[in-house]
């Protein structure tokens, strides 16, 4: 997957800015129904924002790093225990990146 510039970083924070999150990841972490969920979001919004409960930053970057790779998704922000993950629809993308 191609890295996103800073260009585009910052237009998907924008978009993101107005969205609420659409996946919760609870204590259970990282389960394959979360997973398939997740996926089903992205392919529907390709950009989504989701919660997620951990005890401290270590392992929030982990579960970041589990779920990115996973979906083969790309972290657009994350604040507080908040992301925003970004993956492009194969065929009928939506979101317009700039160049």
């Amino acid at each position: 997957m191609k890295k996103l510039s800073n260009k585009q970083i910052s237009h998907l924070r924008g978009l993101a800015h107005k969205l609420s999150a659409v996946v919760q990841v609870g204590k259970n972490g990282v389960t394959e129904a979360v997973i398939k969920d997740m996926e089903l979001k992205l392919s529907q919004h390709e950009l989504i924002k989701a919660k997620l409960s951990c005890g401290d930053q270590e392992e929030f970057k982990a579960l970041v790093a589990q779920i990115t790779e996973s979906l083969n998704a790309q972290l657009v922000q994350a604040i507080g225990h908040t992301v925003v993950l970004y993956k492009a629809h194969p065929e009928t993308p939506q979101v317009k990146l700039p160049l």
